[in-house]
């Protein structure tokens, strides 16, 4: 009964991204964290992208709420925050959901949400550990290549950065990334006044994040 609950929404999911099949939209979470933090950066990067890789994403991103069935409509979720983070279970069922039927979802550290993610992430994954995505993964040899991995964008404390990852049957369903703080990257450029060179490495990198949750 379970296999035939996952084949239909994997038939359902398959459907509705068909026809929605170049959209991204913002997670909205409970706990009281920042989601709706760095405003301009996934508009910047949509902008990128339809510039860069060919897409056709519509300029403003929606917003969904992690327990809405408006979160099958679309191929790349993208969350991110500061801090605290909740999931009810009824919301950690269908986030599992859209992901085992083809969903992706991108979760950027913006600084502090590491620890509630990863409490929250145990219920909507039980079975699962975060597993760090070596260098030689294809997400970063799309359109551009990071032979190094994952760039760093804003030090904070001076860890390395890290993209760790959900699998499953092989497939990469949610990107965690960590200590680099892409969003920062993404944002308009008087917000951190970081080098051109940095924002451009940063739009690159999430340019290939989207065209890899788009091709697989």
């Amino acid at each position: 009964m379970k296999q035939l609950t996952r084949w239909l929404l994997f038939l359902t999911f398959f459907v509705i991204i068909h026809v929605n099949s170049q959209e991204i939209a913002t997670l909205k979470y409970g706990g009281g964290g920042d989601w709706y933090s760095n405003p301009t950066a996934l508009p910047n990067l949509i902008s990128f992208c339809n510039n860069t890789i060919d897409t056709k994403i519509a300029p403003e991103p929606e917003t969904i709420e992690v327990g809405s069935v408006s979160l099958f409509k679309y191929p790349y979720i993208h969350m991110t925050g500061h801090g605290n983070v909740f999931f009810t279970d009824d919301e950690a069922k269908n986030l599992r959901d859209y992901l085992l039927s083809g969903g992706f979802l991108h979760v950027d550290d913006n600084y502090g949400m590491e620890p509630y993610f990863r409490r929250e992430l145990a219920k909507v994954f039980p079975d699962k550990q975060l597993e760090e995505l070596g260098t030689d993964h294809p997400i970063f040899n799309q359109k551009f290549a990071f032979p190094d991995g994952l760039p760093k964008i804003h030090e904070h404390d001076g860890k390395r950065p890290q993209a760790l990852g959900i699998f499953d049957q092989g497939r990469l369903l949610l990107l965690f990334t960590y200590e680099s703080d892409l969003g920062d990257g993404w944002e308009d450029q008087e917000v951190h006044n970081d080098p051109e060179e940095v924002r451009t490495r940063a739009l690159q990198m999430g340019a290939n994040i989207v065209e890899y949750a788009f091709k697989n």
